[in-house]
């Protein structure tokens, strides 16, 4: 499977599929660095009212430059001297992007029963102890039984791996769906009324049970499961921050820029200035 070669090592899947991760990865960081003066001077005028959102947004930007490092590692991660290294930080970049996925969904299930500081004490709280299992027990399996969960290549049949990362994914799939079917229970209440919220739960419904198939394919000796898990790591590592960015974080940066268009349209149109498209 020559696609899977990248250079003269076994490991990777080659320099197209490290672009398709660095480059996206790259672009969004680039995008937070250019909107940086302006998100925290709003973040700033919003005072106390934003610690929610300024939360998010800090955690945002150490889990997009935790990706950016592991998207650059992985180039080498087959190199014996880079094994430990790119092991650890995809431990910390794979945990804090749990942990953003779970704080999110943790706080805008909680619904109008909590509100202020103990809804995001509690949503930390839980995802911190969810996020803090799964990296103990990826590093027992990494460290422990020298299972190398991180690093791909020629390992197709590895019940070990790969059946790992298929409980893994079912997991995760078991979660999204349960949300998915909450309109139609009486907890329907509970959920958010914005729409992003449910494109952002069947976003990752998909990632992940098109990523469940690809780990079941390859614990079954099928190295087609490859390309399939291949793709959704990319749309993983390379897309999530930017999905979480639009979702939660876009509107709020944008209400006030919003709201002064508003006010302009309302001041030239008092004044008369579009009085001549009517003539």
């Amino acid at each position: 499977m020559q696609w899977l070669v990248n250079g003269n090592s076994k490991y990777g899947y080659g320099m197209w599929y490290d672009i398709a991760v660095i480059a996206p990865s790259v672009a969004f960081l680039t995008f937070l660095v250019l909107q940086m003066k302006s998100s925290l001077e709003k973040l700033r005028r919003s005072g106390s009212s934003s610690y929610i959102m300024a939360s998010c947004y800090a955690l945002l930007w150490l889990v997009a430059i935790f990706n950016l490092l592991w998207c650059l590692l992985q180039v080498w991660q087959g190199l014996p001297s880079q094994a430990t290294a790119f092991n650890v930080l995809s431990l910390v970049t794979r945990s804090g992007m749990l942990l953003l996925e779970v704080s999110v969904v943790v706080f805008l299930l909680q619904g109008n029963h909590v509100r202020g500081w103990d809804a995001l004490l509690q949503s930390l709280i839980l995802s911190s102890i969810i996020a803090g299992i799964d990296v103990t027990v990826k590093a027992i399996y990494i460290f422990g039984y020298g299972v190398p969960l991180f690093i791909d290549g020629n390992d197709v049949g590895d019940w070990h791996k790969w059946g790992f990362w298929l409980v893994h994914k079912l997991l995760l799939v078991a979660v999204y769906a349960s949300i998915l079917c909450l309109p139609h229970t009486k907890w329907q209440n509970r959920l958010p009324a914005k729409p992003t919220f449910y494109n952002y739960i069947c976003a990752l419904f998909v990632l992940n049970t098109t990523s469940a198939l690809g780990c079941g394919l390859l614990a079954s000796g099928i190295g087609f499961g490859y390309w399939i898990y291949g793709i959704t790591n990319i749309c993983y590592h390379a897309f999530y921050p930017p999905l979480l960015y639009a979702t939660f974080l876009r509107d709020f940066f944008q209400e006030e820029d919003l709201h002064l268009e508003d006010v302009y349209y309302s001041e030239m149109k008092d004044a008369g200035f579009f009085d001549a498209d009517w003539d």
